[in-house]
């Protein structure tokens, strides 16, 4: 049976319409109210998509494949694969704020799920001072620290190892953490999407650092600013680049918090040592 149900993700309001929904999402219902501005509107249909589109842009990664594109009428196209097996297909509207999802794979429809609501989620909210990080985040002493990196770089990682050896650590979100930019501060917050890891919290608190993570033979930690910390964030950040009203928010979001929070590159091993170095230099 069909039913509609409200999310809050990092204080924006998503609808949804589907014939079932996923644990993950859970922490975050709400009842909405007539006041409370809707972000997204997602409709999810498990059928197959049969319409043909253009391919513009394609995203592969750990078996992973995104192909994104256009109907012939201009709506916004992203089809989603999974080692090798195409999941489903979302078509949005110009504003990514109206969507429709076709998932084909019963079998894989949290994968579908997921991934057309973060995409959703990612673009409706770029021009709303408000970042989809992929991330591996801790909160210490009330503050969130980010740490990035490329696939395989070591992200959950080191995150558990504060787990195991900073007292007071605990973990926000293991992949997808979403960080907004308010007049008084930088906050990041928790989401349904945490990878491999089981972390749904519907929790906010504010952010104290940002750490691009890199494999090396020793631990050591260095400050960056300007156009290397700019650089840094791109990669981690969701967005569709190659859309101008896109890239443009985030760019200004990207600049924002350049000026705002501190960040570090951290080379390190994957030991207890590396946890204390960043820890201490961080926090301090």
């Amino acid at each position: 049976m069909r039913k509609t149900e409200f999310f809050e993700i990092a204080g924006h309001i998503i609808k949804i319409t589907s014939e079932s929904f996923f644990d993950n999402y859970q922490p975050f219902w709400v009842k909405r109210t007539p006041k409370e501005e809707i972000l997204l509107s997602m409709d999810v249909n498990f059928a197959p998509y049969k319409e043909k589109f253009s391919v513009e842009m394609l995203q592969n990664e750990e078996g992973q494949k995104i192909v994104c594109g256009h109907t012939l009428d201009g709506k916004h196209v992203f089809e989603f694969w999974l080692s090798g097996t195409k999941t489903g297909v979302l078509i949005c509207e110009n504003k990514y704020t109206v969507g429709k999802l076709y998932i084909e794979r019963a079998e894989f429809a949290k994968f579908s799920f997921d991934n057309a609501a973060m995409i959703m989620f990612a673009l409706a909210s770029a021009d709303k001072s408000t970042l989809l990080f992929h991330s591996s985040t801790v909160v210490f002493a009330g503050l969130g620290y980010m740490f990035l990196g490329r696939s395989g770089t070591g992200k959950s990682t080191h995150s558990r190892l504060w787990l195991e050896n900073i007292k007071g650590t605990t973990l926000l979100n293991d992949d997808n953490p979403v960080v907004r930019i308010f007049p008084n501060g930088v906050k990041v917050f928790g989401s349904p999407w945490s990878g491999k890891t089981e972390c749904y919290k519907n929790e906010v608190v504010p952010l104290g650092g940002i750490v691009l993570l890199s494999q090396a033979k020793q631990n050591r930690i260095s400050k960056l600013n300007g156009i290397i910390a700019y650089a840094s964030l791109i990669p981690s950040i969701s967005g569709k680049r190659w859309d101008k009203k896109i890239a443009d928010s985030l760019h200004i979001s990207e600049n924002s918090i350049v000026e705002k929070i501190k960040m570090w590159h951290l080379e390190c091993l994957p030991d207890s040592e590396a946890a204390f170095l960043c820890n201490k230099t961080i926090t301090c």
